[in-house]
C-alpha cells in the first residue's frame, strides 16, 4: 500500500518498519522536549500522513517507552482519521511523564509507532429485543 506523507524536517528519514516482521513503524521526535513531573506534553513526530480511505493510523508507545523513559500515552493509544492530513495537522504523540523528576526527550529519538488499521464506518439498526444471552455486566466472568 503507498501512502502520502509530508516531513516537517527533510533532515529526518521518513519513518520505515525496522524488520520485515515489523507491524509498526517508528515515529521519532521532531525537537528536544523537557516533560515535567507528573505532565503531559505532546511530542511532534515530523510528518503529516495522509490515512488511506479504508484504514485509520493508530499510534501507540514502542514496547521500551515507559521502562526506559517513564512515559505513558494517557489515552493508551491515538487515533488518526482520514481526514487529519492539512498543513498543520503534524501527528504528535501525547505522552504522560510517571516519574517523580523531568524527563527530556531528545530530537529524533524514537518513542512511538504508527500501525495502519483497516476501519469501516457504520449504520445503526437500533432494536429495543433482546439481542442475546445476559452475561452479568461488567466484570461478569472474573473469578473474583
Amino acid at each position: 500500500m503507498r501512502v502520502k506523507i509530508k516531513r516537517i524536517d527533510k533532515s529526518f528519514n521518513l519513518p520505515k518498519h525496522e524488520t520485515k516482521g515489523s507491524v509498526g513503524f517508528d515515529l521519532i521526535c521532531r525537537k528536544d522536549v523537557l516533560i515535567k513531573s507528573n505532565s503531559i506534553s505532546l511530542l511532534p513526530t515530523n510528518i503529516i500522513v495522509e490515512t488511506p480511505k479504508g484504514y485509520m493510523l493508530m499510534l501507540a508507545p514502542r514496547s521500551s517507552t515507559f521502562r526506559k523513559k517513564g512515559l505513558l500515552m494517557p489515552n493508551s493509544i491515538g487515533i488518526i482519521d482520514q481526514d487529519y492530513c492539512g498543513d498543520n495537522d503534524e501527528i504528535m504523540l501525547q505522552v504522560y511523564n510517571a516519574r517523580s523528576d523531568e524527563v527530556m526527550v531528545s530530537k529524533g529519538e524514537k518513542l512511538g509507532q504508527g500501525i495502519f488499521v483497516r476501519v469501516d464506518q457504520i449504520e445503526w439498526d437500533e432494536t429495543d429485543k433482546s439481542m442475546g444471552e445476559d452475561r452479568g455486566g461488567f466484570g461478569s466472568t472474573d473469578s473474583d
